[in-house]
């Protein structure tokens, strides 16, 4: 157990019953919201690289210049 999860714990421990049903529900929402946020975040990067491929000699750019830009975002990751 990480540094914050012994303080998640720690907080928890200090709470009533009903307090942590309310702890646990928070928990379960934010599990459910991830893989909605991953899709959106994902959706988002598709249609950003498109407009980016679509508007390639508007702004002057390769496709080796995107190549590499991705590339560098993947690594920076």
């Amino acid at each position: 157990m990480n540094d914050l999860e012994k303080m998640i714990m720690q907080e928890i421990s200090t709470l009533n019953d009903m307090r942590l049903i309310d702890v646990l529900g928070f928990i379960r929402y934010l599990k459910e919201q991830k893989p909605v946020r991953q899709e959106w975040v994902e959706k988002w990067f598709e249609q950003a690289l498109k407009s980016i491929h679509s508007r390639e000699k508007e702004l002057k750019i390769t496709p080796a210049d995107i190549q590499a830009q991705i590339k560098k975002s993947r690594s920076s990751r």
